[in-house]
Parts: C-alpha cells; structure tokens; sequence
C-alpha cells in the first residue's frame, strides 16, 4: 500500500507515522512545507510542497498514486483562528479540495480518511446535550470551528457526489509527547520545567481552569485513524474520543503533584477565549462497535510524559515549537 499522510511532519501526523511503520509493511508518503532533511526509514518519503498550490498537489497524485490518504494537515490552534479566521479558513478548506480535485484528475479511487474535529458540535445546550453523538448537528462557535464544518461537509459532498471512499475523523482534544507548546498541558509542562530548572519564578499564569475537555493521548488516537482506514464507512464520521470530561484545572493539579516544587497561579485574561465552551466530551460508541478502538493510555501516563518530555527540552535547552505551520493536533 501507497499512504499519503498530509501533515506527516506534525503532532499526530508523526505519532501515526511510527505507529504506521511499526504495525504495516506500508509505504509512506508526506507533504510538508518545509519537508525534513533526514528519513527514519526507507519506506518513508517527502515532498516538499504547499497543499494550497492546487497545480503541486496535482503532480504529486498523478506520480505517485496513492492507495490511502490521509489528511491531518491544517491550522488547528482555535485562539489563532480568531486573530487570522481567512488564513484558517482558506488552509483548512482549500487545502482539502486541492486533494480532491487531484484525485479526480488523476482518476484515482484510494481509500481516504478527512480529520475535522470536535469542535463542529460547539458548546452543549444544557447536561443532556452531552456527551456529543455523531448526529448532533453542527454549531460552530469560533473562526476555526467553522473551517471544519465546512471540511466537514465538503468530504460528506465529495462521497456522494463523485462517491470517493471518505472516512471522516471528528477527534476530540489529544495531547501527549510532541505536541506545540502554544497548547495547554505542554504549556504547563514547560513552564513547571522551567521553574525545576530555576529559569523561571514559580509563577504560572492561566486562563480558563474550569473548562472541561475530553482529553485522549495522541499515540491512542494515531490507532482510531489506522482502525478507521481498516474499518471504518464510506460517509460516515467518528468520534475519536475518552468519552471522559475532565477539567483543565484537574490536568493541571495532576501535573503539578508530579512535581517537587511550589507552584503558584493567577489569572491572565489575555489567556481567556474569546467564545468558551464550558464542557465538550463526546460519545465513542461508534468507534469502539465498528472497529474495535478503545483509548488505552492511562491519563496519568500521558501528563507523566508530557512533564518528562519537556524536562528533557529544558536540560538540553531545546525551546522550539514542535512541528511545521501547516499541522494537524
């Protein structure tokens, strides 16, 4: 098998990677705009490109046609969104309908898998709004949100229109070892590396604590794309999920018991969003019957290796954001 893997460079697009050579005698394929100088294996290969250059992404399905796509690539930071919503929109959508359109022109059938993400359900109504199903219908409540409606949709448009074989991936948040530190847990992480090291008061200024979130480790999401390709419904979305809600402040406190060190906090509102949502978890029933997917990775373990990731950076005084502009998380 050919797998193009969008986004193969990024947080989740380098956990599928390893888990791809690992688990498949697959060959694989990644676009990046700025494309690594060294391969981890001889079945792993680049093309440096921008998927928003329709006529580039063109050439690349008509040479190497590829039986599996993948597309985890986009702009997936929602504070962003709101800063540049046109840059997020045009990535997220545009990029995508480039795939598209050079399947067709390539004549090609392969089996394609499009992560949106759970922010299309946007905030509950009330308790019993959740947790979300895939039949709740969209309610967008932020600038990149609304991208991945529309991503959403077009996928759906694209099966029944020219009938491609699209999967399409509704992750809920995911986090784990590799992730930028402009998201929450690696941003905590840091900074407690930080303080431990004495580079830093110990002092760590937050936004919403309360906010409660359903948090999977990425190397278990990486596993409910692969059983989505195996097994997943040409149509159909999925919830890639806990199905756990857990509060942003009780992520943080666990973080900080792993630690020796006094820590103190306050509230910056630069930190706050614009438009919060104060719960999201979604329902993972459809996942868990269809392919046999559960989440594995103790949520103990993936903090625990956030923290020591970022202790490690700290040491060694490596501080750059992982992964290039154009990722999925």
């Amino acid at each position: 098998m050919r797998v193009l893997i969008t986004g193969m460079s990024g947080f989740a697009g380098s956990h599928l990677r390893t888990l791809l050579l690992e688990q498949t005698h697959w060959t694989l394929f990644g676009l990046s705009r700025v494309a690594p100088t060294k391969r981890s294996s001889a079945r792993e290969n680049w093309w440096q490109m921008d998927l928003l250059d329709a006529d580039a992404v063109r050439r690349f399905m008509q040479y190497e046609r590829p039986d599996i796509v993948i597309h985890l690539a986009g702009q997936s930071h929602v504070p962003t969104s709101w800063s540049n919503p046109w840059q997020t929109f045009e990535t997220n959508v545009r990029g995508q309908l480039n795939l598209f359109e050079a399947i067709l022109a390539a004549k090609l059938t392969p089996r394609i898998l499009i992560v949106t993400s759970n922010e299309v359900y946007g905030a509950p109504e009330s308790t019993g709004s959740v947790p979300f199903t895939e039949n709740r219908p969209t309610r967008p409540n932020n600038p990149y949100a609304v991208s991945k409606v529309a991503a959403d949709a077009m996928a759906l448009q694209y099966r029944l229109s020219h009938e491609l074989d699209i999967v399409i991936a509704r992750p809920f948040n995911h986090c784990g070892p590799g992730q930028a530190a402009r998201f929450v847990l690696p941003t905590f992480a840091r900074q407690i590396a930080e303080i431990e090291a004495g580079q830093k008061a110990p002092l760590i200024q937050v936004g919403n604590m309360s906010a409660q979130r359903d948090f999977t480790d990425v190397r278990d999401v990486a596993k409910g794309y692969l059983g989505l390709i195996k097994s997943g419904r040409a149509g159909e979305p999925y919830n890639v999920c806990s199905g756990v809600p857990r509060s942003i402040q009780s992520l943080f406190d666990l973080m900080l018991s792993m630690s020796p060190v006094h820590i103190t906090t306050e509230t910056d509102p630069t930190k706050l969003r614009q438009v919060d949502t104060p719960v999201s978890y979604g329902d993972n029933g459809k996942i868990r019957m269809e392919t046999g997917w559960h989440p594995s990775i103790p949520i103990d373990q993936t903090v625990r290796d956030i923290l020591s990731e970022w202790r490690d950076r700290i040491r060694i005084g490596t501080h750059t954001q992982f992964g290039p502009r154009l990722t999925q998380s």
